[in-house]
């Protein structure tokens, strides 16, 4: 089984707007052999939603990927900027 470590969290913020959402995008491997591209969204702070979508093979699930993550970003969301270590 290939390995797929696709993991991307971003974020979109406009406080003047009152804006403050994250999506969260990854490929994970199913109990059934094939591919799952798990996304997640909502307002920063909250559990937010969850879709998933299963694919058999992982080059569909990467294209799925790659494409929801471009159309994010071109709506504004940018990589989560990491906290600092206490």
């Amino acid at each position: 089984m290939m390995n797929l470590d696709f993991t991307t969290i971003i974020e979109r913020r406009d406080s003047p707007k009152n804006l403050a959402r994250f999506y969260a995008i990854s490929i994970e491997a199913t109990l059934l052999g094939g591919w799952a591209v798990v996304r997640r969204w909502g307002r920063i702070g909250t559990a937010g939603r969850t879709l998933v979508h299963l694919f058999e093979d992982p080059r569909d699930a990467v294209s799925m990927y790659l494409i929801l993550l471009a159309r994010k970003r071109r709506r504004g969301y940018v990589t989560r900027e990491s906290p600092p270590p206490a």
